[in-house]
């Protein structure tokens, strides 16, 4: 390392302090180092120490903040997704004609040969006016084979056995979402109206068609959505009901639902220009594309508050710079460079950004990990309830650490905390040995 080493250092009666790491290591880093480590030598320094304590917290605490708001994101979008996924499937082929399928089978069976697909159901929808006494409310109808849609929906499957069993073809039954039902008053056994469009001309005028159907289930997905305004009806009434020949689409089952919009693009190839192929994330696009936004708006809300923190590095290390000047001059008399000088301020300021990106990250990693320990806690301690059952669709808080949110925060947290460093350390490097002995 030149004229420039610890034995160096003591020679020519730069103070011990300058002597702590090993020999082998570049002074830039040995100073840097010190000079972050520092809290002793008077009020000055302590203050000093105090002031980069505080901007490293900042950092922690903005980071931990960012992680443990984006992972409570996640968390929702998860459990809404899933609640989602449980009623309805992850791909739809339909008609491009707006009728029946030709063949449905023989489109299942096409859309199969994708490995990604594994499962499929037939399916009519369309929509209605269902009718109980004075109460009336518009609904999906989704007429559904109750067999085959349990490999295509969580929410069939757990009602194969029960609910969905008790359709059969030609007995006009229904399945109410739990609130449609609540909303309409009706309970198992009950007779409902639906009111379909298209209705009859006769002399008197054109006529609404109207069929009577039996209550024999009530089904409750989580999702406000689809409890409120979905009805199910065997695929053999829908079809008769609505004058079409028979399904009107395909439901698929995906092996991975991340995937979905991949392969819809795929089939629509596939298939031919005789269907529509869409997928989850665009028959929920509004949803899907709110949840986008609100997490990027957030992510950057709360980037702003690791800015903040990171940037008060620059009030630290412009007072480590005052403060030290007269080592400084020691060390260009040394024969230390500017670059080095500046070198070694960037790495005083860069070491307090590592150190407070790693901490902002372990402990928003620990409170986000053990946040289904944590609100509970809080809710008792303060008897309060953050997500009352009876208000939000979930009762507890999610949490979903996702490494794709984590590095992109730690990066970010680190490119600011060296931006921060540079205009100080530019400034050390300009100190003149002269001017700053003058008055020692």
């Amino acid at each position: 390392m030149g004229l420039l080493d610890a034995n160096c250092f003591a020679r020519n009666g730069l103070d011990s302090r300058l002597a702590f790491l090993p020999m082998n290591w570049p002074y830039e880093l040995q100073i840097g180092w010190r000079y972050t480590r520092a809290g002793k030598g008077g009020r000055r320094n302590r203050f000093i120490s105090f002031i980069s304590g505080v901007s490293v917290l900042g950092i922690a605490l903005g980071v931990a903040a960012l992680i443990i708001v984006l992972s409570v994101m996640n968390g929702f979008q998860s459990e809404v997704r899933d609640r989602m996924l449980s009623v309805i499937a992850h791909v739809e082929v339909l008609s491009a004609q707006g009728q029946a399928l030709p063949d449905w089978q023989s489109t299942a069976r096409q859309a199969g040969e994708n490995k990604a697909v594994v499962g499929a159901a037939p399916f009519v929808a369309a929509q209605a006016l269902i009718a109980r006494g004075d109460e009336m409310r518009g609904a999906i109808i989704r007429g559904i084979s109750p067999a085959d849609e349990a490999t295509v929906t969580p929410l069939a499957a757990q009602l194969k056995d029960g609910v969905l069993g008790r359709l059969k073809a030609g007995e006009w039954g229904i399945v109410l979402g739990f609130e449609l039902a609540r909303g309409l008053g009706v309970h198992v056994g009950d007779k409902i109206t639906l009111v379909v469009p298209g209705g009859q001309v006769t002399p008197a005028g054109v006529v609404p068609r109207l069929k009577q159907f039996t209550l024999v289930g009530t089904f409750h997905a989580g999702h406000y959505e689809y409890d409120n305004g979905m009805a199910l009806i065997h695929v053999d009434d829908a079809a008769k009901l609505f004058r079409v020949a028979g399904p009107t689409g395909v439901q698929l089952k995906l092996r991975d639902v991340h995937q979905a919009r991949r392969v819809a693009q795929a089939l629509a190839q596939s298939l031919g220009p005789d269907v529509v192929v869409r997928d989850w994330t665009r028959t929920n696009a509004n949803w899907f594309e709110a949840v986008q936004v609100e997490k990027r708006l957030m992510s950057i809300i709360l980037t702003l508050i690791v800015a903040v923190a990171a940037f008060n590095l620059v009030s630290t290390l412009v007072m480590t710079v005052t403060d030290k000047q007269a080592d400084i001059a020691i060390l260009r008399t040394l024969g230390a460079s500017p670059r080095s000088i500046m070198a070694i301020f960037m790495v005083q300021g860069a070491t307090s950004g590592v150190i407070g990106t790693l901490s902002g990250v372990g402990m928003g990693l620990l409170v986000a990990v053990n946040l289904d320990l944590i609100v509970p806690l809080i809710e008792r301690a303060l008897n309060v309830s953050f997500l009352p059952g009876s208000i939000y669709l979930i009762s507890h808080m999610p949490s979903d650490p996702q490494r794709g949110d984590i590095v992109p925060i730690a990066l970010t947290s680190l490119v600011l905390a060296f931006l921060a460093t540079i205009y100080p350390s530019w400034r050390a490097s300009r100190v003149q040995p002269a001017e700053a002995l003058r008055y020692e």
